[in-house]
């Protein structure tokens, strides 16, 4: 798709429909897996909540990848460089490869410590660790497959990986029992059933996807040789990879915050909090989306200097993201404990829980500021802004506030979530105002002919 030309509100729908269904039905995917936890007992629902921080870092190193691969095949397609976009292609692979290793390392050696600082006991560690283990295992899966994915989204196709995403979301409701509770020769693994069901989902997802990268147009400069190590494309790849990757990974510092002071309340807390944010996940499908279609659509326009319609991209997109929010808020607000009352009986765990979604649909209309932005700095080649952005957004700020209402004001369960809203509020501000000195300065134009439209 030539994403330089046409309506910017039809391409945005193009691109940006396809991401959000695949999205939905990667949520729903990961509820799936929260409702069979919830079956085993609400011990394991606690220990997939807590694992879910450190599952993250696969999934942000793997993003960083993508994304980082997303903005330089973009890039260089919007320059009519096939030839170097293909080799990019070829050498995201090795990279994902690579660095797959020392993520599969760090998971098996370091998730006891991280789920301590959590508050999890000894048994709860075991529990999770029956999960997580072969989790690390398969990341060398994750991280290839997101890294395919990457290629395509730049091409404009976000179709494929959709497709995915909707058929392992059906797979997994018949793999995740069949694996937890055992059938025939299938002995019944309990909680590690979760993981295994996964893997093999994704297993099947990485075939598809390589056959739709091996079909693209870009394979016709795709030969064997691509595939050597190169350490000018890698060197690239890895500049504009890892500042998303500590990005995902400040996100996921993030969450584990709030998991400490919110496991200060006891495992129950943590049940309906961890349960909580994967139903929230679905709010942001349509942002998740966007922020695809801005990084694909932005990234072709940057590299050919339309300019102007990498501006108008953005504004649009922030538009439409905000004003759904608004509308999804709404409705989540008024339905939270109905919603967590599906994936648990316990009253304690829907209290909770419902609470923490009443408050996430205050600060939905915000989220979209932080996904669309980042999406345009990585665009734009400037991926370290995104880094910046989220340290502040989810690091120090909430850190330092959380740190100061719970320990030293004495605060209860509910005002975690009350200074969450808060510094979202005001640091999306802050965002909004620096943008358009941002591009000023990367395009080299006056505000006078920037705010033209």
């Amino acid at each position: 798709m030539d994403l330089t030309k046409g309506s910017i509100w039809q391409l945005l729908r193009k691109v940006t429909i396809p991401a959000s269904t695949g999205s939905l039905f990667q949520t729903f995917y990961n509820l799936v897996d929260t409702y069979f936890a919830g079956r085993i007992s609400p011990e394991a629902l606690a220990a997939i909540a807590k694992s879910w921080p450190i599952y993250f870092i696969a999934i942000a190193v793997a993003v960083g990848i993508g994304a980082g691969t997303t903005a330089l095949i973009s890039n260089s397609i919007g320059a009519k460089e096939d030839r170097k976009a293909s080799m990019y292609v070829a050498q995201s692979i090795v990279l994902a490869i690579v660095i797959s290793i020392f993520v599969t390392l760090f998971g098996l050696n370091f998730s006891d410590e991280l789920l301590r600082i959590m508050g999890s006991t000894e048994e709860s560690i075991i529990l999770t660790r029956e999960y997580l283990d072969i989790i690390f295992f398969g990341a060398i899966i994750v991280l290839v497959q997101l890294s395919l994915n990457g290629t395509l989204n730049a091409q404009g196709d976000t179709k494929s990986y959709r497709n995915v995403l909707i058929f392992t979301f059906f797979l997994n409701i018949f793999l995740n029992p069949l694996f937890i509770f055992g059938y025939g020769f299938i002995p019944a693994f309990g909680i590690a059933g979760l993981a295994i069901a996964t893997l093999v989902s994704q297993c099947i997802g990485l075939i598809y996807l390589a056959n739709k990268v091996y079909c693209c147009k870009l394979k016709k400069f795709l030969y064997p040789e691509c595939f050597k190590p190169k350490i000018n494309y890698l060197s690239s790849l890895f500049k504009q990879s890892v500042p998303i990757m500590f990005t995902m990974l400040m996100i996921m510092f993030g969450v584990f915050n709030i998991f400490y002071f919110v496991g200060q309340f006891g495992e129950l807390a943590t049940a309906g909090y961890g349960t909580a944010v994967r139903i929230e996940q679905v709010l942001l499908l349509p942002v998740i989306g966007l922020n695809t279609a801005v990084l694909s659509i932005a990234g072709q326009n940057f590299g050919a200097k339309m300019y102007f319609r990498v501006k108008e991209v953005y504004g649009k997109a922030l538009m439409f993201g905000s004003g759904f929010m608004v509308l999804a808020g709404i409705f989540v607000y008024l339905t939270s404990e109905i919603i967590i009352s599906f994936f648990t009986n316990d009253l304690e765990v829907i209290r909770r829980g419902a609470l923490y979604l009443q408050v996430a649909a205050l600060i939905g209309p915000v989220y979209p500021v932080f996904f669309i932005t980042s999406a345009l700095f990585q665009a734009l080649k400037r991926p370290i802004y995104s880094l910046y952005m989220t340290i502040l957004r989810l690091t120090l700020i909430p850190f330092m506030s959380l740190w100061y209402v719970i320990n030293i004001r004495n605060g209860e369960y509910q005002d975690i979530f009350y200074t969450i809203l808060v510094t979202n509020w005001m640091m999306g501000l802050v965002v909004l105002t620096f943008v358009p000195f941002f591009l000023k300065r990367v395009f080299r134009i006056s505000f006078k002919k920037l705010f033209v439209f």
